[in-house]
């Protein structure tokens, strides 16, 4: 079964019991009237994580545990692992209604608003804290308002699950080190555009094929956040980890059309479950990271390579964005690049 047929399958199931609630309801009116017929509003939250990553156990999963908790008829159904589709096919099912709620990659919502994907420009944030605070503060406004008014989706928070780094078999400390190495990105404008500023070539090979395609050589590197290289086994097809904290992994937590049907007391249960989780996430990605560190460290799965020039590769960095991303990215930079401490 195709991811489009699985998604078709598995919403027409979540629709049933949505469908037999207004029909028990007689007259109980909008089907985001907040349950005061004893009906309830079920949501679905999709995400392409696993289920032991921090951005599910303390993100997705805290959301739907709190929501269920406020007791406002509401419910969400997480979906994991990308079963309701990758991340494009994803927020065009937010943006059409098909799916609730996404955790998405500002570098994804860049194909439906550009000027989102600048969230994931190399070196934009100084580290976690600074993303965090940039969303939760008006300096965010402008971004999020034009994206609301561009899709339809509403940005409830954001964090980030850590900072990138590359792998290789060789360290990489400089940008001279990249010159030779063809290093996987993701295919996204945002991210190939980084690759040019880091100094790299990059190589686009789909997430799912990256262990493949290291193993057999057919790509020298890649890079990622230290949750994502432990949830694929990088270690067994490469040798050295650099901390070049490249840049911030975003997480936007999205709500679609179905935000405007729910009654007061949902939208605030709902914003505070999201607040919570934004809250929770970066401890638990810190805990995660520090435990596989030493992991890696102890059994010499990895070179952990800790004196990675960072002042080099911010200094190739911002010239290059402040080059070539446009007008209306480059405010958005501006915006960030502003929010710093």
């Amino acid at each position: 079964m195709s991811t489009q047929q699985r998604r078709r399958v598995l919403l027409a199931i979540l629709t049933v019991p949505l469908v037999l609630a207004s029909a028990c309801g007689g007259g109980g009116g909008e089907s985001g009237g907040g349950g005061g017929d004893g009906g309830t509003v079920e949501l679905t939250l999709a995400h392409s994580y696993t289920e032991q990553q921090p951005q599910h156990r303390c993100g997705a999963q805290v959301i739907a545990d709190e929501v269920a908790a406020a007791n406002v008829g509401l419910t969400i159904q997480v979906f994991p692992a990308s079963q309701l589709g990758g991340d494009a096919d994803r927020i065009q099912s937010v943006i059409s209604g098909d799916i609730d709620m996404d955790i998405q990659g500002a570098s994804a919502l860049g194909a439906v608003h550009e000027p989102m994907s600048v969230v994931d420009a190399a070196y934009a944030f100084d580290d976690g804290e600074h993303l965090a605070r940039f969303f939760a503060s008006d300096a965010s406004k402008e971004l999020t308002d034009g994206f609301a008014e561009a899709t339809g989706v509403t940005v409830l928070g954001a964090w980030s699950a850590g900072a990138r780094h590359f792998t290789a078999n060789q360290p990489i400390r400089t940008p001279e080190d990249l010159a030779n190495l063809r290093m996987r990105f993701p295919n996204s404008p945002q991210f190939l555009m980084n690759a040019a500023a880091l100094g790299a070539n990059a190589t686009e090979v789909a997430y799912e094929e990256l262990y493949l395609a290291l193993q057999q050589g057919i790509v020298d590197g890649q890079e990622n956040p230290i949750v994502n290289i432990a949830s694929q086994n990088l270690g067994e097809v490469q040798d050295y980890l650099s901390l070049s904290g490249h840049q911030e992994n975003s997480n936007l937590i999205l709500v679609g059309p179905r935000w405007n049907e729910l009654s007061p007391p949902q939208q605030e249960a709902l914003s505070k479950a999201v607040e919570k989780a934004v809250a929770q996430v970066p401890g638990c990605v810190e805990e995660d990271e520090a435990r596989l560190l030493e992991e890696w460290r102890s059994s010499g799965e990895f070179q952990i390579v800790e004196d990675v020039d960072v002042a080099a590769f911010r200094a190739k960095v911002e010239p290059y964005l402040r080059a070539n991303l446009s007008p209306e990215q480059l405010a958005v930079y501006e915006a960030i690049r502003g929010s710093a401490a």
